[in-house]
């Protein structure tokens, strides 16, 4: 048997995968509608940033983009659906920070964050806003650490899940003022805060998208921001940190992935097209609205900053000692 027919079956599929990965194979990108899976409820902060951004890139591509929400163990559902899907860029992922909190708190994940995802960009930096329910008589950090300690144990406090990025907000504030308390998970933010607003739990760290109008309205009051800055939807609330809470800020954001072995072209041109999406007008307009920040990044900076958050947010789990699932 001649050797060259033998290899022939080898050099077409290593030839097919080179082209795979080169710029022209995202020359037919796309050719028919996508969809980003969201591990988040609808009405989610994530959620309403993957709607936002969507809407107007799917216009610039030519094709819908789906919303596909897929909530539940502390976002490892959605994310597993993600990363068993075909990497040929017609799934994408939406997820928040808590995406580099889970390989601390769910080890045992069917899938790898850092080699089975590839990054395109952050789509907003949302603060988290400390918030209590009027009715609790609390209007300011201070008086809510004063309460608390006078009660060791008693203070109650939501997230949107174990291992979120709500919980580490809020768990970070925790130590940050000394405090004990009891962390209440909810399947995500919508239904936090339900049990916010009618006062049966005491304080919930939620993206400032998600409680804005509710502050506006007075139906719940903002004590602080746990971000490092002040939030430019709500500037006349203080930082935790200005507040006195020492080592209580946490960068809550949304950000885009794929999954790994999506071609380099398509990753490309899905980044540009992203970017030109979040720095129309009218986007930045509705998303500054919302108390959602500008934080773009190229996609191997995005990986970098990943991989940094990662090593990040597992000193915190430790420390926090949040559950690991």
């Amino acid at each position: 048997m001649n050797p060259l027919n033998a290899l022939l079956p080898v050099l077409l599929t290593l030839a097919v995968n080179a082209r795979a990965q080169s710029p022209d194979a995202a020359a037919n990108w796309p050719n028919k509608p996508l969809r980003a899976v969201v591990p988040f409820t609808a009405g989610s902060a994530t959620d309403a940033v993957a709607r936002i951004v969507s809407e107007r890139l799917g216009a610039q591509l030519g094709y819908t983009i789906v919303i596909e929400n897929r909530p539940g163990a502390g976002g490892t559902i959605g994310v597993g659906v993600a990363a068993k899907a075909n990497p040929d860029g017609y799934t994408l992922l939406v997820h928040s920070s808590s995406y580099t909190v889970t390989p601390s708190t769910y080890p045992n994940a069917p899938y790898d964050t850092l080699r089975d995802f590839a990054g395109i960009t952050p789509l907003a930096n949302l603060p988290n806003v400390l918030v209590i329910a009027p009715s609790k008589n609390i209007r300011s950090v201070k008086e809510l650490i004063a309460g608390a300690k006078a009660k060791p144990g008693s203070l109650t406090y939501a997230s949107a899940g174990a291992g979120s990025a709500t919980q580490l907000n809020a768990e970070r504030f925790r130590m940050g003022a000394g405090l004990e308390g009891v962390h209440v998970p909810f399947k995500g933010t919508p239904e936090a805060l339900t049990d916010i607003i009618s006062g049966r739990i005491d304080i919930y760290f939620c993206p400032v998208i998600s409680v804005i109008q509710l502050i506006k309205e007075g139906r719940l009051l903002g004590l602080a921001v746990g971000s490092t800055k002040r939030s430019t939807a709500l500037p006349d609330l203080p930082t935790t940190l200005e507040s006195g809470v020492a080592n209580s800020d946490y960068n809550f954001w949304v950000g885009m992935v794929v999954p790994a072995k999506t071609p380099a072209g398509v990753v490309s041109k899905l980044h540009q097209q992203t970017i030109r999406t979040l720095q129309t007008p009218d986007i930045t307009e509705r998303m500054a609205k919302l108390g959602a920040e500008q934080m773009q990044m190229t996609p191997r900076e995005f990986d970098a900053y990943i991989r940094n958050e990662i090593g990040i947010n597992a000193a915190l789990v430790k420390a926090a000692k949040i559950a690991v699932n």
